[in-house]
């Protein structure tokens, strides 16, 4: 399961997270996988499984299902 790395710097955003934005993009590779990069995820103060969990469970339809909505995609 891949994530663009463009909506988990909007999930950064939207938690306030300014700060880490610059690093995280030049850290994550342009699509994250949350298992795999669950790591970094972490770091940046992101569960892997909430973003898992949002994009199996949210439905609301398009590629990133819940974390579309939860962004107000």
């Amino acid at each position: 399961m891949q994530i663009d790395k463009s909506q988990i710097l909007e999930l950064l955003r939207s938690q306030g997270k300014q700060d880490q934005v610059s690093e995280a993009d030049s850290q994550l590779p342009d699509q994250v996988d949350p298992e795999r990069d669950s790591g970094l995820l972490q770091k940046f103060g992101l569960d892997p499984q909430m973003i898992i969990g949002l994009i199996t469970k949210g439905g609301g339809g398009g590629p990133l299902g819940g974390l579309g909505k939860m962004l107000g995609g």
